[in-house]
């Protein structure tokens, strides 16, 4: 088969490697319909993630169907359309008991693309195949679909979940890439009194206020009037940059919640001297995908616009060509580029 094989930093090329097979009694083969790149994906080519080995095919997000099943898999047979999720999981692990599939021990968590072969491929082997897919129910674009791999879990749980957005508060994204549009069309579903989407791109600022922002600035008067103000009920850091968290700390009020929602690519410095009276809280996480369920529900009942999200669309073996994209998104506009079989 043909895929996007990593070659170690800032090399990738799309060329011919085996086709995968079933290795385990839980594997399925899925036949790769729609795939895209994650931010995460940048972070390899860069170099910032050692563990992934030279050879390995990139990608962790796909729509496909199935097309072969181990002996143990119970809920998929082939024909079947899934989405993949972005990480896997054993299912017997403690983490796994308690639906943290980001953590599972048990040689599931975020491995496609990763510890093994991924998504950007034209077949790719799905461990824990019956933990580790989610059968596509309703008739929407992949394009749309595929973003429920990673993207809109993402934001949902390490974002709106984690930073307990409630009825009535002021919500503050910073970082207007695809997780953070979709933070803040989550979080519009809660009811809160304003969002406000932070960005240094104008036109992901625009983005923003499409995607249901009530107001988008660059750092300036309304980070000002926060820190002079009562604050930011919950802020979700969604840019993965050092300044994008320090940002985050002047805009949470006293008793708020910073959600880190965006991938660290660099050490963030957390100033102490000036947030230890502030009883704020801090938390992160890795996906699990396990509300990918509910928010495909949300998709199929029309609860949820994301299509603005998808910018780009290319066939599969333009992958190269896609990466670019992506990585010049400020001034390609690329939020999300999908990647279509031909």
């Amino acid at each position: 088969m043909r895929a996007l094989v990593y070659h170690g930093p800032g090399r990738i090329s799309w060329e011919t490697v085996a086709d995968p097979v079933v290795e385990e009694p839980t594997d399925a083969l899925v036949r790769v319909e729609t795939t895209t790149i994650c931010g995460t994906d940048l972070h390899i080519l860069r170099g910032d993630l050692a563990d992934v080995a030279a050879g390995t095919v990139l990608g962790h997000e796909a729509v496909g169907e199935v097309v072969a099943t181990g002996s143990d898999v119970r809920r998929l047979k082939p024909g079947h359309r899934v989405i993949v999720s972005s990480v896997s999981a054993c299912g017997r692990c403690l983490p796994c008991r308690d639906h943290l599939f980001g953590q599972c021990l048990g040689g599931g968590g975020w491995i496609l693309g990763h510890l093994i072969h991924g998504t950007q491929a034209e077949y790719v082997r799905v461990p824990f195949a019956d933990r580790s897919t989610h059968r596509l129910s309703f008739s929407g674009p992949a394009d749309e679909a595929v973003l429920l791999s990673e993207v809109l879990p993402t934001a949902y749980e390490v974002g709106v979940r984690n930073g307990e957005v409630g009825p009535g508060d002021t919500v503050v994204v910073v970082g207007a890439g695809p997780v953070g549009l979709a933070t803040v069309a989550i979080a519009r579903l809660y009811s809160p009194r304003r969002v406000i989407a932070v960005d240094l791109s104008a036109a992901r600022l625009e983005a923003a206020v499409d995607m249901g922002a009530d107001a988008a600035e660059v750092p300036g008067r309304m980070i000002a009037e926060l820190y002079d103000g009562p604050g930011a009920d919950v802020v979700v850091e969604a840019s993965g940059e050092p300044d994008g968290f320090v940002l985050c700390t002047r805009a949470v009020r006293t008793g708020g919640h910073i959600a880190v929602v965006g991938t660290p690519g660099r050490s963030s410095t957390l100033h102490l001297e000036s947030l230890w009276r502030k009883n704020i809280t801090i938390s992160t996480g890795q996906v699990d995908t396990s509300s990918s369920p509910w928010l495909m529900e949300l998709l199929r009942l029309g609860r949820l616009r994301v299509s603005p999200l998808i910018t780009h669309t290319l066939r599969l073996d333009q992958a190269e060509e896609a990466y670019e994209v992506f990585a010049h998104g400020v001034t390609s506009g690329a939020l999300k580029v999908a990647l279509r079989r031909g």
